[in-house]
């Protein structure tokens, strides 16, 4: 792992996985750390290809919807009942609330199943700032329909800078943490509440003027090519869609002081 950050997408269908393509979950790659980036139903087994529990250094979880979050659950049994070896707990950083719900599915009895002997966890909050490795992320509170939600910005100690939206209509908070990004992962669910739609995905890459724009999490009423297109209409920068398997790499921008760029890298 060298100083650039490198996004594998481990899936990114919604809301329940299509064949070929698990729920919302990415793998970061930098800094000398890897990162579990939301733990969609059937991302689990594909994060296994690149790297396993016992090697990952901390999950980030955007919220609390399964398409984003289930796969903790069997992460739990993997933790802690199967062969993987870990010196601590794994960090977990999560929304408000995310132990008591992981307790809530996995205890079975009387005794309140040990989900911090799995994770360790730290609850996130709207400013929430923390350095692993070589990698600063900060997270903001996003809107995805009154639910605790959040966005996330990492910072590569070479001024490489990738954000991702996690599940989040159009808001004031997701464009500053967008700002000038090298890759802007954003969902392009569809219209409606607390989300984008392809449209408003490009505007909001636009107006938090980063270098391109990787849309996700497309809702089955669109394509994948429809979705690319349609926020390339409203985006002047490169638009691509986060398919399963591809990975992309996010180096500090050469040709302007301070700013980043991004190159496809290759892709399984």
């Amino acid at each position: 792992m060298g100083s650039s950050l490198r996004l594998t997408v481990l899936g990114s269908a919604t809301p329940y996985p299509a064949a070929g393509n698990p729920c919302s979950g990415y793998l970061l790659e930098g800094g000398g750390v890897r990162v579990w980036i939301d733990a969609g139903s059937g991302t689990l087994g594909e994060l296994r290809r690149y790297v396993g529990l016992g090697e990952l250094d901390a999950v980030w979880v955007s919220h609390l919807h399964a398409d984003h979050s289930a796969d903790l659950l069997t992460a739990y049994y993997g933790l802690l009942y199967a062969d993987v070896r870990r010196d601590a707990p794994l960090p977990l950083f999560g929304p408000p609330g995310i132990a008591d719900r992981l307790a809530g599915f996995l205890t079975n009895g009387a005794t309140r199943s040990p989900v911090e002997r799995a994770f360790e966890i730290d609850e996130l909050h709207d400013g929430h700032v923390v350095r692993l490795g070589g990698l600063t992320l900060v997270s903001r509170r996003v809107e995805h329909g009154g639910l605790d939600a959040f966005g996330v910005r990492v910072e590569g100690s070479d001024g490489a800078v990738l954000a991702y939206s996690g599940d989040s209509e159009p808001c004031p908070s997701l464009v500053e943490l967008a700002r000038d990004s090298g890759l802007f992962l954003c969902e392009a669910d569809g219209e409606g509440e607390g989300h984008h739609s392809p449209e408003e995905a490009g505007r909001s890459a636009a107006e938090a003027g980063v270098e391109r724009l990787l849309v996700t999490h497309v809702g089955p009423s669109i394509t994948p090519e429809a979705a690319v297109r349609r926020a390339a209409a409203e985006f002047g920068g490169p638009v691509e869609y986060a398919g399963p398997g591809r990975s992309f790499t996010v180096t500090r921008r050469s040709r302007t002081p301070g700013r980043t760029t991004t190159s496809p890298a290759s892709s399984r």
